[in-house]
């Protein structure tokens, strides 16, 4: 924190309205993607914008155990992680992607996701260095279209909720960093 403050590099709260999402086939290397220096071109194109997004979160499950003779304690033991599922929100276009994409399942020819979900700089729209997250083999386990009501004049909003097989930070190192100085991010890789 002290070499930040010493190039004047402000550390700010990153502002969590900018962000982009893109949904890409499962048979795609998103990895890849997410490596290069292209990724703000791949991102949130598969759907278009989303308005909303939730449940980027993972719990670790733990195991506890009574050891005979230390009646003082329990003993706990790290065990599984559980990922919640991802829910996505954004306005009715003219593009029915959510709906195809659930419908697929239905019809027996669905296809898995992957996503990448970054936040982006205010200025530039460049993703924000560590705060990119992609997750693995999406799969649609609830679509909710639009609630419409003739009294209210909102914005007709559908959501997917996404079922994955797990969440994983990035470490991007592209356009976004050209504002850090090569001091501050020498030993970082792309991916952790």
């Amino acid at each position: 924190m002290a070499l930040l403050g010493a190039v004047g590099v402000r550390t700010d709260p990153i502002l969590s309205h900018n962000f982009v999402i893109s949904l890409l086939d499962d048979k795609s290397d998103t990895k890849s993607i997410v490596k290069s220096a292209a990724i703000s071109a791949a991102l949130d194109v598969a759907l278009g914008g989303f308005s909303e997004c939730s449940g980027v979160e993972m719990s670790l499950e733990i195991e506890k155990y009574q050891e005979g003779g230390n009646n003082g304690k329990e003993l706990i033991f790290p065990s599984r992680i559980t990922w919640s599922n991802i829910t996505l929100k954004k306005g009715v276009g003219a593009g029915t992607g959510l709906w195809e994409w659930f419908q697929g399942f239905l019809d027996g020819n669905g296809q898995r996701k992957n996503g990448v979900i970054a936040l982006m700089t205010q200025v530039d729209r460049v993703p924000v260095p560590n705060n990119i997250w992609y997750f693995e083999r999406g799969l649609p386990v609830k679509y909710t279209g639009p609630s419409m009501n003739a009294m209210q004049s909102n914005v007709a909003i559908e959501s997917i909720e996404i079922s994955h097989e797990g969440v994983k930070q990035i470490q991007y190192k592209g356009a976004g960093f050209g504002v850090i100085p090569a001091a501050v991010n020498t030993g970082l890789n792309l991916l952790r």
